[in-house]
């Protein structure tokens, strides 16, 4: 895999005593992805052990994924409607029991707005999770603008929904599910994906294919991120990602891993 696919890169020197492991199940986590299948790529064997052992997984995603196709005379609105979709099923695969939000920003052309934060923000209060997953907007070299931002939207959005004077609008809101207000709420952690200096590694041995199986929910993404245009090289990507996961956990004594910059007291 390229330096610039999604997910989870290659780690060229790796010192185990620097990385914490296995950061243990939260009752509720929220990942957040600039595009469908972001979070999938990123940790997605992370949430799928989490969600085995009862955590309630939420997913936004924050722009439509209208440009995710090679194809120039595609049907643009047809495609938001299908990578939709297909991010819905990926979920399901995942085993998430929460919710699937879009926030909609156009593919390519996500910026960290008031507007994306003041809605982000408000899903992190609505939601309240322990953990929250996204892309380290600050790793080297990416070309992607949505990933870059994405991250800076995310780790801007935690500081506002956990600070009771960012967006004081939401605190008139009623919460539908609990009846009550909404209030400030600060997660106990964050896990960026996609790293130059990952601290924190994550086993996922058991729910690898878990992982592969959501990623192949993301069907009209097989030529273009997956490089698959038949059943031949779709099996090329799934090794491609069992010997990349397994290179990451092969350090710390794990068959398959995911790793990210943990990052506490937020």
């Amino acid at each position: 895999m390229a330096a610039n696919e999604p997910g989870q890169p290659a780690l060229s020197v790796v010192d185990p005593s620097t990385f914490s492991a296995n950061h243990g199940f939260p009752a509720r986590a929220l990942a957040v992805g600039a595009h469908p299948d972001d979070i999938e790529f990123g940790c997605g064997g992370t949430l799928a052990k989490w969600a085995a052992a009862g955590c309630v997984v939420h997913y936004a995603v924050l722009t439509d994924g209208s440009k995710g196709t090679w194809d120039v005379n595609a049907d643009t609105a047809t495609l938001v409607t299908a990578r939709q979709a297909e991010q819905r099923e990926a979920a399901r695969r995942i085993g998430a029991s929460g919710s699937v939000t879009f926030l909609g920003a156009i593919d390519g052309e996500l910026e960290n707005t008031h507007a994306l934060r003041d809605a982000l923000s408000r899903l992190i209060r609505i939601v309240q999770p322990e953990v929250v997953l996204g892309h380290d907007p600050w790793k080297r070299y990416r070309l992607h603008p949505d990933h870059r931002a994405a991250g800076f939207l995310l780790t801007d959005s935690i500081v506002a929904a956990r600070d009771p004077h960012f967006f004081r609008h939401h605190f008139d809101v009623t919460d539908l599910q609990t009846g009550q207000p909404l209030a400030h709420h600060r997660p106990s952690a964050l896990m960026l994906w996609e790293a130059d200096t990952p601290n924190h590694v994550e086993d996922v041995s058991t729910t690898l294919e878990t992982k592969l199986h959501a990623l192949e929910a993301h069907t009209s993404q097989f030529e273009s991120t997956m490089k698959a245009t038949d059943e031949t090289a779709l099996a090329a990507f799934r090794e491609r990602m069992r010997t990349r996961l397994g290179l990451l956990g092969s350090p710390h004594g794990f068959a398959a891993a995911e790793v990210f910059h943990l990052m506490r007291d937020l």
